[in-house]
């Protein structure tokens, strides 16, 4: 188990959340997206956004996609 798979399960355990229900990767990609795409802080606070909606019910099924394109798409400095 590498640090980052140890870091994941200790903050789950912490948190009281499944760890199945996480798909690491995809959350990873759509951080890179929004960190190369809009700004680096913003992916931490994207991140911090889709667990709020996701804990409340809101967020989309395709959630971490639809994030992805609008980072794709927002407009260059």
């Amino acid at each position: 188990m590498n640090v980052l798979e140890q870091w994941t399960a200790r903050v789950c355990a912490e948190l009281g959340v499944d760890p199945a229900l996480l798909d690491r990767d995809a959350i990873l990609d759509m951080t890179k997206d929004v960190a190369h795409g809009v700004a680096r802080p913003a992916a931490p606070l994207t991140a911090y956004l889709l667990g709020l909606a996701q804990g409340a019910g809101t967020a989309p099924p395709d959630a971490l996609a639809r994030i992805s394109a609008l980072a794709e798409a927002w407009p260059e400095e």
